[in-house]
């Protein structure tokens, strides 16, 4: 019998049956879900043998919901993904015009999604822009709710830039002329905040059994947003985590107390006992570093501006964005959303072409989160088999050589008899 999801101080409770909302999504959202949720339906029969099936649930939202319902977010999709915990969705359109700024934004607000976890692999065969593609393995924390993406902001000629400007101008004398009434954005980053997202990120660490973690930021500009965020971090992993991680700011201490070589010293010996060492990077830096050293880096955790930036490149690095699963989540009430990361593509859409493997993959993000790791894991082999046959979409098709060209169906047909 289908049941709901529920939260617990033990964490989630999962029936055999639960009830998934989904958002079909719009543009290819249509073409990439039916072809997922053959996958799904495939993994879960295959790992479970019937024992366990979930019961899909569709919810409204994007250019769905506003021609059915005239809302780009019904109030009661909302409340399904808060009643449910955990739900799946495909691609949204922005609206044009006033209103909600972003819907993948709004929905992220309103359940509190504050870590947008983005896994970085590269799966043998994709085509990549880099020699050695495989040397990147991360997994990326991103902040979700605060900096610029809270949106707060106002046009230069509006009253309430002014506003703001006369009171940056006469209040707190700030050093800039404002001469040509700029537009004004501001950059929301609290302790709370910044703690949270990198607690998520230092727990999947040590559960992982990672060696590092990175924190990403622009803090030697930025010193009481950015710069606070590293310092909050360090501060966590001392407060929180000192029997079992290792920070750069205890080496930088160390050596400016005693000397470089009792730094290096205490650094090997946390790196020997197994501690995760904690450092931080310059994000323009880290730009660089994914390129030339990314095997330096295993966990990344950063602000959601930086992150935005960052978890593209990276994706570009394994294959792409069609090729990149997300998931928002809420540590602490459980709620997620598992999403493609990719836009709508409205000029491919109902062409049955395009590659499903973001949301894929964001459900085999999913699964692992619900527990249900043989399904995971064996979605996860066939795509990566499939993938490695060279039966593939248009986008990496046009890249490969010898592959055999597949519409979106046929792809999900192929990683489905892998299933199997």
């Amino acid at each position: 019998m289908a049941a709901k999801i529920s939260k617990t101080e033990q964490g989630l409770q999962v029936p055999d049956r639960p009830v998934i909302p989904f958002v079909i999504g719009d543009g290819i959202g249509p073409d990439i879900w039916h072809s997922a949720v053959r996958v799904f339906d495939a993994g879960v029969e295959k790992a479970y043998g019937g024992q366990r099936k979930v019961e899909w649930k569709e919810i409204l939202a994007g250019q769905k919901a506003f021609d059915e319902t005239g809302e780009w977010l019904p109030i009661e999709s909302i409340d399904a993904m808060k009643e449910y915990i955990v739900s799946i969705k495909g691609p949204l359109t922005t609206p044009v015009g006033g209103g909600i700024r972003s819907l993948n934004v709004a929905i992220r607000q309103e359940l509190d999604l504050y870590a947008c976890v983005r896994p970085i692999e590269w799966f043998k065969g994709v085509p990549s822009p880099v020699k050695h593609p495989e040397k990147t393995d991360m997994m990326l924390f991103r902040e979700n709710t605060e900096d610029i993406y809270a949106g707060i902001e106002f046009m230069g000629d509006s009253l309430e830039a002014k506003k703001i400007r006369d009171f940056l101008a006469n209040e707190l004398k700030v050093a800039y002329s404002f001469e040509f009434n700029p537009s004004i954005g501001i950059k929301p980053v609290s302790e709370e905040g910044s703690k949270r997202l990198i607690r998520a990120a230092i727990e999947y660490a040590l559960k992982n059994k990672k060696t590092s973690l990175a924190l990403v930021h622009k803090g030697n500009i930025m010193k009481f947003t950015e710069g606070a965020f590293k310092n909050w971090g360090y501060e966590l992993v001392e407060e929180e985590y000192s029997d079992r991680a290792y920070t750069w700011g205890q080496w930088e201490k160390t050596k400016a107390e005693f000397n470089e070589e009792k730094a290096n010293e205490e650094l090997e010996e946390a790196s020997k006992a197994g501690k995760l060492i904690v450092t931080d990077v310059i994000a323009d830096n880290f730009l660089q570093q994914i390129l030339l050293n990314p095997q330096n880096y295993s966990v990344i955790a950063t602000l959601n501006l930086n992150g935005d930036y960052i978890s593209d490149a990276l994706a570009a690095i394994v294959g792409g964005i069609g090729i990149a699963p997300g998931g928002n989540i809420n540590y602490k009430t459980g709620h997620a959303v598992f999403e493609a990361t990719h836009g709508t593509a409205p000029r491919f859409a109902n062409t049955n072409t395009m590659n499903p493997s973001s949301v894929i993959l964001s459900g085999v993000m999913m699964f692992e989160y619900l527990g249900w790791i043989e399904a995971a894991a064996l979605i996860k082999s066939s795509v990566a088999a499939t993938i490695q046959s060279k039966k593939v979409t248009i986008d990496f098709y046009n890249q490969m050589d010898d592959a055999t060209l597949l519409k979106t169906s046929e792809f999900a047909d192929e990683i489905v008899r892998h299933i199997q």
